[in-house]
């Protein structure tokens, strides 16, 4: 009787214990795992978080430090305006006091002048020279102011004429009365008084020319006539002062 050949199927039988902690230490292994990341996730967000509430913080307090800088520009700016506007007011308010200085200096000289208050006897005199433009034209509405000293108790009559030196064609010239004048008045402007009177006329520039300076000539019926040189701009300001050379008469 021949041998058996061994079993091909062989039978063990199964460990339902050790599957199990198998299975209990893979589950252990996953969670741990899963707590690490968990925990390596916080920690990066501790620490990416921290340094955004610093640059909130530091950009807050730049803010506040623009704010405040804009605030004392803005101070600044309307001190400045206010500086501004009451430097014009002041400078408005001493060029009214100049000139209202001035014209009281004007009406002493002529007083004094009329009522004879330096004692002595003058002849005829140019106290006042003034131009005051017209509008939407070239002619100019002019003033001459005579006088002459109370003490003298005289009339006295004659002519006063004008003519104007200037720059044309960068040429200096000078205009005489009859270019100027009124044809009706070609003689001057006439004038009567025994004290004082204001001789009035008009005289009209060439579009061209560029005025300097004022020659005034007064040819009274009899004595010494007067020649005076007057600065255009003084003409605008009503303040004339005698060029060398230039004469009042005398008694």
């Amino acid at each position: 009787m021949g041998s058996r050949p061994p079993p091909r199927l062989v039978v063990r039988r199964h460990d339902d214990t050790s599957h199990r902690w198998r299975r209990l230490w893979w589950g252990l292994g996953w969670l741990g795992s899963l707590l690490l990341v968990a925990l390596a996730v916080g920690l990066l967000s501790r620490h990416a978080s921290t340094p955004t509430l610093a640059n909130q913080r530091q950009q807050q307090a730049l803010l506040g430090q623009i704010n405040d800088l804009k605030q004392q520009v803005a101070n600044l700016q309307r001190a400045a305006q206010v500086n501004d506007v009451a430097t014009r007011a002041l400078r408005g308010t001493l060029a009214q006091r100049e000139q209202e200085l001035s014209a009281l200096r004007a009406d002493l000289g002529f007083y004094s002048r009329l009522v004879g208050g330096d004692t002595q006897r003058q002849g005829l005199k140019l106290q006042e020279v003034k131009l005051q433009p017209i509008s939407g034209s070239r002619g100019w509405n002019l003033v001459l102011s005579l006088t002459q000293n109370a003490k003298r108790g005289e009339e006295i009559s004659g002519n006063a004429t004008v003519s104007v030196e200037g720059m044309r064609h960068d040429k200096v010239v000078t205009l005489d009365w009859s270019a100027l004048g009124d044809a009706a008045k070609k003689n001057g402007l006439p004038f009567r008084f025994t004290y004082f009177q204001e001789l009035q006329g008009t005289i009209v520039l060439p579009a061209d020319f560029r005025p300097t300076r004022l020659r005034i000539h007064i040819q009274p019926a009899s004595g010494t006539p007067v020649a005076r040189a007057v600065a255009w701009s003084a003409a605008l300001s009503g303040n004339i002062t005698t060029a060398e050379g230039d004469s009042d008469a005398q008694p």
